[in-house]
């Protein structure tokens, strides 16, 4: 449930300033960040699960190296997270503490191996997906074209390997389960999707998935909810 102003930094694109949804009394989250972002729509799609309502500030590419950003973020990185007076950076941190303070739906599991799973995968997303994924081949597949870069095709083919190691992994921890970490989805589901998606959409992705019928279900399950329809790039342009 969104308010936004104003755009991938991680992944980057264009849209307008600034949009928001109705206000609510527990509310006055804004989050800052450039839609596409996996990371920035991590956390939007936390607070659409949760249906929270919040802002969406827009951050140009440049703009997280820019004073006003650094204060929020000193690192320069997005997103970036207020909740009243409350500052966050850090997605996995703004995701924890967006399930434990709002009501909604719980995101993180009660049972112990489960919440070791979701954390488990969560730490896969930051340390391997993003790195030998999304820094290869999303970006030459997905970036590069919206901005009209070349695309290295050499960086797309040396990241196959290590894509189908990520990809492999993935789907050994998810197994049969529905989600992550079992029958109810968590915020490893809502790491994993956004990178995952645009994995999916890159002629690499597509033939390293072709062997895993059960990781594109997953994916098929989670690209079906209310949650990521809210938070595509095509939905954010029409709210903007």
């Amino acid at each position: 449930m969104m308010t936004a102003t104003g755009g991938l930094s991680d992944y980057q694109v264009t849209l307008p300033d600034r949009f928001s949804k109705k206000e609510h009394p527990m509310s006055d989250v804004t989050v800052f960040g450039v839609p596409g972002s996996p990371y920035v729509r991590a956390v939007l799609l936390a607070l659409e699960e949760k249906e929270i309502p919040y802002t969406l500030v827009r951050m140009g590419p440049g703009e997280t190296k820019q004073p006003a950003h650094l204060e929020r973020h000193p690192f320069g990185r997005i997103p970036a997270f207020t909740h009243g007076d409350f500052q966050l950076y850090e997605t996995q941190a703004i995701l924890r503490y967006i399930d434990a303070v709002f009501p909604g739906i719980a995101l993180r599991p009660a049972e112990p191996r489960a919440t070791a799973r979701m954390d488990q995968m969560m730490g896969v997303v930051d340390w391997y997906f993003f790195r030998d994924i999304g820094t290869t081949i999303i970006f030459n597949r997905v970036v590069a074209p919206a901005f009209g870069m070349p695309t290295d095709e050499a960086a797309c083919t040396a990241a196959i390997p290590k894509a189908e190691i990520c990809a492999h992994e993935v789907d050994r921890l998810i197994g049969d389960n529905p989600y992550v970490a079992g029958d109810g989805i968590s915020l490893a589901d809502l790491m994993l999707v956004p990178h995952m998606e645009y994995f999916s959409i890159s002629p690499e992705g597509a033939a390293v998935l072709q062997p895993y019928p059960r990781l594109t279900a997953w994916l098929k399950r989670i690209q079906a909810r209310p949650s990521m329809q809210a938070t595509s790039l095509e939905k954010l342009r029409q709210a903007a």
